[in-house]
């Protein structure tokens, strides 16, 4: 069985990735030294605390298996571990990507169910 796992990209720079086949993340990303993903029952936080409010965003989904040894499982906030991928993604990697809209209240509305 897989283990999906989530990142949030701004729509202009997947459609970068998509163009170049490869995605180096976002600026924070890039500063970290690592990719950020989230596991389902956590990527609704993590929008909260680091992408509230932004409204060009897309939900990636990638399989944490076939990713490989470069991603690795680190304990971060509140003693909770997150994927972090330690090189570029390839959009081929990816399952699939969903636009990630704000609702009326200003949060971001996730898809009904994330494994």
């Amino acid at each position: 069985m897989s283990t999906l796992i989530y990142h949030m990209a701004h729509e202009a720079d997947w459609a970068a990735a998509l163009n170049s086949r490869t995605y180096a993340g976002s600026a924070d990303d890039r500063r970290d030294g690592f990719i950020h993903f989230s596991a389902g029952a956590l990527i609704a936080g993590s929008a909260a605390k680091h992408r509230a409010g932004q409204a060009d965003l897309l939900l990636v989904c990638c399989d944490a298996e076939a990713l490989g040894p470069a991603l690795k499982w680190e304990t971060s906030r509140d003693g909770i571990d997150f994927p972090h991928l330690y090189r570029p993604l390839d959009p081929a990697e990816v399952l699939w990507t969903v636009p990630l809209p704000l609702g009326p209240d200003g949060v971001h509305m996730f898809p009904e169910r994330l494994d």
